[in-house]
């Protein structure tokens, strides 16, 4: 069996970015690669033990034949790619990002060969009247097809609100941001039942993939919710005692 290897796909992204940072600062994956837009630039950390190699093209349609090509051929495929209605230009086109473009990335992971498959996708996107809003069904749609093509791991991050400093500043997202804040002066774990560090996220969805490379995955499908996201991005993180130390 080859070695552990990875892509990023939304590596430009808040939740991506620690993906990929939370990659970067572990031998686990090697080599790690990325498919963007533009160059990354993952949050920094003091025990970075790799350089991420890019693949970086302007035009994301071109992005599932770059993942069908690229080599060596990748294990673990990891996508935090999305975008919000306002930055793409109206529902239509987020609908194009969001939904088609994850789902034809999930595709050609697939038919590359890729074993594992992490999609970052949010909470309370099911039930009667959540799965009927336009966001929520873009996101069940993604995790359904990944789903359905019988990955021999697909793992689905649901986290909640996620708490961080993004390049463009969503005005909605901010003020939930101040009240999970607030909330977490008063309770720690009121806060991380609703809302998540971006920096939590992102290496809970590598601790996952870890498990699963080390056969401890629950299941061939396995949905990380908040709890889980919690304690895998964040107690039982592998190099939260190297951090503390350094």
């Amino acid at each position: 069996m080859s070695a552990p290897s990875a892509v990023v796909i939304g590596s430009t992204g808040l939740v991506g970015g620690h993906i990929l940072s939370a990659l970067l600062a572990s031998t686990a994956y090697q080599p790690v690669q990325t498919i963007t837009r533009r160059e990354p630039k993952p949050p920094m950390q003091q025990q970075q033990q790799q350089e991420v190699r890019s693949v970086v093209d302007a035009d994301s349609s071109r992005w599932p034949a770059a993942l069908s090509g690229i080599s060596p051929t990748p294990t673990t495929v990891f996508s935090a790619l999305g975008t919000t209605r306002a930055a793409a230009g109206g529902l239509d086109q987020q609908w194009k990002i969001d939904h088609d473009l994850n789902i034809e990335l999930a595709r050609a992971a697939k038919a590359a060969g890729a074993r594992t498959f992490v999609f970052v996708s949010a909470a309370g996107t099911r039930g009667a009247l959540a799965g009927r809003a336009p966001y929520n069904k873009m996101k069940n749609g993604v995790e359904d097809a990944v789903r359905d093509l019988a990955f021999d791991h697909a793992v689905i991050i649901k986290p909640g609100l996620i708490l961080g400093a993004r390049e463009q500043q969503r005005t909605m997202e901010s003020l939930f941001q101040r009240l999970a804040h607030a909330v977490g002066y008063v309770s720690a774990s009121a806060r991380d039942a609703f809302a998540q560090d971006a920096q939590v996220i992102g290496r809970a969805a590598v601790s996952a993939a870890r498990l699963v490379d080390q056969g401890k995955a629950p299941g061939s499908f396995w949905l990380v919710e908040a709890a889980d996201i919690v304690k895998l991005g964040r107690e039982q993180w592998p190099l939260a005692e190297e951090e503390a130390r350094a």
